[in-house]
C-alpha cells in the first residue's frame, strides 16, 4: 500500500463513520514517545480539533502531582537542578532517580560529597535509595501522612521560618489546627516508620539549610497522591527552604520554559460540548462500558461508540491498564484502526493500517527539558528511511486528506520552530531559533544556578503570590486537570468539593484476598514502553520480573528464579519471581514496560492494574494495586 493508498483509505473510512456514528466516533490516543514540541504530545491534537473527534484526557504521568503543585505553589520551576549542588540537606522522595532521572544524580552525588545528607523514602531500597546515607523504608501510598506528620513536628517544636511564613503564605492557622491531628505516633502506624525517626527528619529537614526535597512521578500514584504533593510543596516555605540557593522542592523544570502550546493545539477549532475520554479508561472506551465525560448514553455507556482509532506516540496495550479489556477492544471487528510508529509494537499488531514514523534522528524538533533549564534544537542527522515520515507531516498529510485548508495544515516544520516558543519572554531574551542552529542549546535567561533563589522574596504564581496552605484554586474551582493534559479543553473538568487544606488519603485497596500491595516503577532499561524491542534493553532489563520479600517467598513456597502467577480480580500475569529483601514484607514490585508480546503469557503487569482515579488530576493509581502470587 503506498501513502497514497493509505491516506484515501484513511479518510474514506473517517468520513463514513462520521455519517454514522458522528465525528466523537473517532478518538487519538497518543502521549510522549516522542518527546518533542512538534512531534510530541500535542501535534495531532488541532487535527482532531478540527476534525470534531473525541478528545482525550492523558494523564498517565504527574497530572495529579501538576495539580497538586500548581494548587499549592503555582506553576513555578521550582529549584534550579544545577543548583543541588549548594544544598545541605536532600529529600528524595518516591523518585529512584539512578535509573530515572540519572543526569541529576551527579549533581547530587558532588552535594553529598560536599557535606549534604541525602535521605531516600521509597517502599524499595532501589539503587538510588543504596547510596543514600539514610533510607526510609515507607509503606506504600501512605507518603502524605508521612508529610503531614513532619509539619505536625516542626510546628509544634517552634521550627518555622515564623517570617517567611507571616509573609509569604496563606492559611497557615488553619493549617496549624488541622497538622495538630498528624502525630508521629499516628503517622508510624500508616506509615511503618518508627515516630523518632519521623521526629528526627522533620527536625533535620527544619534545621538544615539549604533544605531540598525531590519528588518524583510515584508520588501521586496511589488514592491520595494529589493531597500527598500538595503537604510536600508546603514544607520548603513552612521552614522558609526557599530564602537559600538549593532550597526549596524540585518536581518539574519544564514551568520555566515558555513553550506556545495553542499555537499547536488550536483549541478554538474544537466544537464545544465535545466529549473527553481519558486515555486511562482505554479499555473500557473499547469495549463500550463508559468512561467519558460530557455526551454519554444511559449510565455513562459511550454513545457514540469508539469506531476509529488513532495512535501515535504510545502503545497503550503496554502502558494502560485493565490489558485485557485494552486488547479486547482492539480486537472488535468494526474498530478501524491506524497505528503511526518505527516498529511493529502490540498494539500495531491490532491495526487495520501502519504508518512508518521517524526517529529523533531523521526530524526537525525542538525540545524543552523535564530536568534542567536548557532548550535544545533537535536537527536531523540522517535522511528519513524508507518511507518514514515526522508526525507534523502525517498530520499535514491526513489534513489535506480530509480537505481541511486551515493554514495551520500548511506550516512547514521551520514555520512550527518559529512558533514553538514565545520567543519574546523574558526566559528567552538572548535565544533565537538562529542562535540555536549555532549553538544547539541553550540555558535559559535564568539567574545562574551559583545565585538561583526563585522564591526568595515569594513571587509565587498562585492567585494570593503565596505558598497556599489553603489553595484557592481548589476552593473555586474543585478538582482538576492542567489543561495541557487533555488538549487544552476547559469543558467537563472533574469539579467537586475538594478540601482546600492538605490531609491525608489512606490506600483504596486492602490485603483481604489479596494481600501483596504490587508497585509498577520505571523499568530501569526501558523508558515506559519505548525500547521493549530492542535486544541490548532487553538484556539488561530481562524479562517480566516480580520481586518479593523472602518472608513472602516462603510462605508461598516461590524459589528464586522460577515462574510464578501474579494474579487479582481484573486478571493475572506470569513473571519471574526474584526473592530479595530490598522489598518490605507484604510488598511486591514489577516495573513496567515489558511489551506483551515478549512475555510468557501475552501479559504484563498492567493487567492486574486499577483503573481507577487518584484524588487530584485523575493521576492513575498503580500504586494502589493488591495482588496474590503463586507459584506457575
Amino acid at each position: 500500500m503506498t501513502w497514497d493508498e493509505a491516506l484515501e483509505t484513511i479518510a474514506s473510512t473517517f468520513r463514513a463513520k462520521i455519517a454514522e456514528h458522528g465525528a466523537e466516533t473517532v478518538m487519538p490516543v497518543s502521549y510522549l514517545g516522542t518527546q518533542g514540541i512538534l512531534n510530541g504530545l500535542s501535534v495531532g491534537d488541532a487535527f482532531f480539533h478540527r476534525l470534531g473527534a473525541t478528545i482525550t484526557e492523558r494523564t498517565y504521568c504527574d497530572s495529579g502531582s501538576c495539580t497538586a503543585y500548581a494548587a499549592t505553589i503555582g506553576a513555578t520551576a521550582g529549584v534550579d537542578p544545577e543548583s543541588i549542588v549548594h544544598s545541605r540537606y536532600i529529600i528524595i522522595w518516591a523518585c529512584n532517580m539512578v535509573s530515572t532521572n540519572l543526569h541529576l544524580w551527579p549533581i547530587v552525588a558532588e552535594a553529598q560529597k560536599r557535606g549534604a545528607k541525602v535521605v531516600v523514602i521509597d517502599p524499595v531500597r532501589h539503587k538510588t535509595a543504596r547510596r543514600a546515607d539514610w533510607y526510609i523504608p515507607i509503606r506504600p501510598g501512605t507518603d502524605g501522612a508521612l508529610a503531614l506528620a513532619m509539619m505536625n513536628v516542626i510546628i509544634s517544636e517552634g521550627l518555622t521560618d515564623e517570617d517567611y511564613v507571616r509573609e509569604h503564605t496563606a492559611g497557615y492557622e488553619e493549617m496549624v489546627e488541622r497538622a495538630a491531628q498528624y502525630t508521629p505516633e499516628w503517622a508510624s502506624q500508616e506509615t511503618g516508620i518508627p515516630a523518632e525517626d519521623i521526629r528526627t527528619l522533620a527536625r533535620e529537614y527544619a534545621t538544615t539549610d539549604p533544605s531540598l526535597i525531590r519528588i518524583g512521578v510515584a508520588i501521586e500514584r496511589h488514592a491520595g497522591g494529589g493531597q500527598t504533593v500538595r503537604s510536600i510543596a508546603c514544607l520548603p516555605a513552612l521552614v522558609g527552604a526557599w530564602r537559600h540557593v538549593g532550597g526549596g522542592l524540585l518536581q518539574l523544570p519544564l514551568w520555566a520554559h515558555p513553550v506556545n502550546w495553542p499555537a499547536f493545539i488550536h483549541p478554538e477549532m474544537a466544537t464545544p460540548g465535545t466529549r473527553v475520554v481519558n486515555q486511562y479508561l482505554l479499555g473500557r472506551a473499547l469495549t463500550g462500558e463508559g468512561g467519558a465525560s460530557g455526551a454519554t448514553g444511559n449510565d455513562g455507556v459511550l454513545d457514540p461508540p469508539i469506531s476509529a482509532l488513532v495512535v501515535y506516540n504510545s502503545n497503550p496495550m503496554v502502558v494502560c491498564p485493565e490489558q485485557e479489556k485494552i486488547a479486547r477492544g482492539l480486537a472488535r471487528e468494526d474498530l478501524f484502526t491506524v497505528v503511526s510508529d518505527h516498529v511493529l509494537t502490540d498494539t500495531a499488531r491490532y491495526a487495520d493500517i501502519v504508518l512508518p514514523a521517524t526517529t529523533q534522528l531523521e526530524q526537525h524538533d525542538i525540545m524543552f527539558s523535564w530536568g534542567h533549564f536548557y532548550v535544545t534544537l533537535n536537527t536531523p542527522a540522517i535522511e528519513p528511511l524508507g518511507d518514514a515520515i515526522p508526525n507534523t507531516e502525517l498530520f499535514r498529510r491526513l489534513a489535506a486528506a480530509m480537505g481541511f485548508d486551515d493554514e495551520y495544515f500548511t506550516l512547514t516544520d521551520e514555520q512550527l520552530l518559529e512558533q514553538s516558543y514565545d520567543w519574546s519572554a523574558p526566559a528567552m531574551e538572548g535565544i533565537t531559533l538562529e542562535s540555536l542552529r549555532e549553538t544547539g542549546w541553550a540555558r535559559l535567561n535564568l539567574p545562574s544556578p551559583d545565585e538561583y533563589r526563585p522564591h526568595a522574596e515569594g513571587g509565587f504564581p498562585t492567585p494570593s503570590g503565596k505558598t497556599e496552605f489553603r489553595s484557592s484554586a481548589l476552593e473555586a474551582a474543585g478538582n482538576f486537570v492542567v489543561p495541557l493534559f487533555r488538549q487544552l479543553c476547559e469543558e467537563y473538568q472533574p469539579g467537586g468539593v475538594v478540601d482546600p487544606l492538605p490531609h491525608y488519603v489512606a490506600p483504596r485497596e486492602t490485603g483481604d484476598s489479596h494481600p501483596l500491595n504490587l508497585l509498577s516503577p520505571k523499568s530501569h532499561a526501558f523508558l515506559n514502553s519505548s525500547a521493549g524491542d530492542q535486544a541490548m534493553q532487553k538484556r539488561v532489563q530481562g524479562e517480566q520480573m516480580v520481586t518479593l520479600h523472602p518472608a513472602d517467598a516462603e510462605a508461598r513456597d516461590i524459589v528464586d528464579g522460577t515462574y510464578v502467577s501474579v494474579y487479582n480480580d481484573r486478571g493475572r500475569f506470569v513473571a519471574l519471581a526474584r526473592v530479595s529483601d530490598e522489598v518490605a514484607p507484604g510488598v511486591a514490585v514489577a516495573p513496567m514496560g515489558a511489551w506483551p508480546k515478549n512475555a510468557k503469557d501475552q501479559s504484563t503487569v498492567n493487567a492486574v492494574n486499577p483503573f481507577v482515579f487518584a484524588d487530584l488530576g485523575n493521576a492513575p493509581t498503580f500504586s494502589d494495586t493488591r495482588v496474590e502470587i503463586a507459584p506457575v
